[in-house]
């Protein structure tokens, strides 16, 4: 597992799997200290925990989307506030067994169903940190996106795929509602992207995933 710290708020835990990285977010701000993604189980959020565990801010957790590797450590949160898209609640109770049974091995420490316990439809704001959570849909139908608006820094999820040799992610969706959430990504004031399993970007990979659609 790694660390790295961007800029000032904003610490990135990267998991190798392997075949796959997969990154947890960090952001410590002036009111609430806002972790992004739970990853594989109650182990994935152990370092998180241990960075924080003398900041006595309270803690709220977001699920960028509903799949397994993004939500399988919400447990250890069950006492915060825990954020998603509606349809992404609704996901997680409807696919949880299924995802389970599919992929127990790669749990970390335990996986017990834990639901967001607060949801939104479009859009979401913390003004005393200045975050910001929209809906983006793309990778998935209940994918939203976290913005940093005071330090510049987006969190994706799994809207850029997850390395440099596949930038398109899968996509749940038609293309063209994809391309939207890219042309919405291009109006926002950002200059650092991260995503669930790439490696840190800047704003340019939105052009050039943009670029490779329109071939």
């Amino acid at each position: 597992m790694k660390i790295s710290k961007i800029k000032n708020r904003s610490t990135l835990y990267t998991f190798d799997n392997g075949t796959w990285d997969l990154n947890l977010h960090l952001i410590q701000a002036n009111k609430y200290n806002y972790v992004i993604d739970s990853g594989l189980g109650t182990q994935s959020v152990e370092p998180i925990i241990e960075t924080i565990k003398k900041d006595n801010k309270q803690i709220i957790l977001i699920n960028t989307h509903y799949h397994w590797d993004h939500i399988w450590g919400n447990d250890t949160f069950s006492d915060c506030i825990i954020i998603s898209h509606q349809l992404c609640r609704e996901r997680i109770a409807e696919k949880w067994e299924e995802m389970i049974n599919k992929n127990a091995s790669f749990i970390q420490g335990e996986a017990k169903c834990c639901l967001p316990s607060l949801t939104f439809k479009d859009e979401l704001y913390f003004p005393e940190d200045k975050i910001r959570l929209i809906y983006t849909p793309g990778h998935t139908q209940d994918s939203i996106s976290v913005i940093d608006e005071e330090e510049g820094v987006i969190n994706v999820g799994d809207n850029i795929g997850d390395n440099m040799e596949e930038l398109i992610p899968s996509l749940e969706l038609e293309s063209n509602q994809y391309i939207n959430t890219l042309l919405k990504y291009q109006t926002l004031d950002f200059d650092t992207c991260v995503s669930g399993h790439n490696t840190v970007l800047n704003k340019d990979v939105i052009n050039t995933i943009l670029g490779i659609l329109s071939k």
